[in-house]
């Protein structure tokens, strides 16, 4: 039986993670649950679970990963503040099971230098569904991975199309339900960018050998193309209990977690090239990750706070991109070592710059 920590489990990779626990209690135990702020939510489930050590806030969360042993930790905190929990669960012997991507990806090298071979398991569905496809072969005989893109809710549509773009269009995702601001970063394309940065990461593979394609049906949730051709692709119907089982109790499969494809059913599945015009987000972003340091951290803030703009109505949709792209422009090479502090340091910088750029174009 493993024991699990779950960081964020008021959110909804928390909640569906809990799921997957009370649904195989003979596989899990919850020793310790973390949580932003919902505090009521949090001692509910601490009641249901039998669960004796619960945090309040990322530090908070910190100090619980030192001080309670568990097997795993799954890591489901929204947004980049989920880094300083990611760095101290390296310090321990637990799987880290990682749904906060931002937390790679503004970490970086950083996150990597700290890694023991094997401790990272992704939970994003698209690196979920790599990891999966990998165990076809080795490093050397991988070619490319391809990952998949719903198209979010302008799957289609040019960019002079998009100029008029309200809020609650942004948030009318045809697949998924993530919160706000990953919502919206599937509207724009930005979380696709961050996730091939994650990809990068996690499987070591050139930019130039990952690619995006548009995928409306959601079923296949990514692939990897190795040297003799073929390509290994992981499909299943949308549903994040899959690659939360696998975070949780990696390599191994737990039985009955979500539903197969009806195969005696007739289906289409449609492929597309992404639209870079309409969407230049993730090649906006395999630059930022190619500049590495804090260039990811400066990218990943900057969109934060150009989507909490846009979603107060200061400024339009097409916006968001133009800000992060401002401040990312603006952003100098780094000199120092990477640390922990270089990279709130660079966050806080590009807040403010974003939030000047936001300002200039609400006047």
């Amino acid at each position: 039986m493993r024991k699990v920590i779950i960081l964020g489990s008021t959110g909804s990779i928390g909640v569906q993670a809990l799921e997957v626990i009370a649904a195989n209690p003979q596989l899990f135990e919850v020793v310790g649950l973390g949580a932003g702020s919902n505090r009521e939510l949090v001692e509910r489930q601490a009641e249901q679970f039998g669960v004796e050590h619960v945090s309040i806030g990322a530090d908070a969360a910190c100090q619980l990963v030192r001080d309670v042993h568990a097997d795993v930790v799954l890591n489901g905190i929204t947004g980049s503040v989920g880094l300083g929990p990611t760095l101290a669960v390296l310090e321990t012997e637990a799987t880290l099971a990682l749904a906060n991507k931002e937390s790679l990806i503004v970490g970086g090298e950083l996150v990597k230098a700290r890694l023991r071979p094997g401790q990272l398991v992704p939970v994003d569905s698209e690196h979920s569904a790599i990891a999966q496809a990998l165990r076809s072969g080795t490093a050397a005989e991988v070619r490319r991975l391809v990952l998949t893109a719903s198209g979010g809710p302008f799957r289609g549509r040019r960019r002079d199309s998009l100029v008029d773009v309200t809020p609650r269009e942004a948030l009318a995702h045809p697949t998924w339900d993530m919160g706000l601001v990953i919502t919206t970063n599937s509207a724009t394309l930005v979380n696709k960018g961050l996730e091939v940065i994650e990809a990068h990461l996690l499987f070591d593979v050139p930019y130039d050998n990952i690619e995006v394609t548009v995928h409306p049906q959601s079923m296949v949730h990514s692939m990897v193309e190795f040297v003799d051709g073929s390509t290994i692709a992981q499909a299943s119907p949308p549903d994040m209990r899959l690659p939360i089982s696998l975070g949780l109790d990696w390599p191994n499969r737990v039985p009955g977690v979500g539903a197969p494809l009806d195969w005696t059913q007739a289906s289409t599945w449609t492929f597309e090239s992404l639209d870079s015009e309409a969407f230049p987000a993730v090649e906006l972003a395999k630059a930022v990750g190619r500049a590495g340091s804090t260039f990811p951290a400066v990218f990943n803030a900057a969109n934060e706070q150009a989507v909490l703009a846009f979603h107060a109505g200061r400024i339009g949709y097409l916006d968001i991109l133009d800000v992060v792209r401002h401040v990312v422009d603006g952003h100098g090479a780094d000199a120092g070592e990477m640390t922990l502090e270089a990279v709130l340091d660079a966050e806080v910088v590009a807040r403010a710059e974003a939030d000047h750029r936001i300002a200039a174009i609400s006047r």
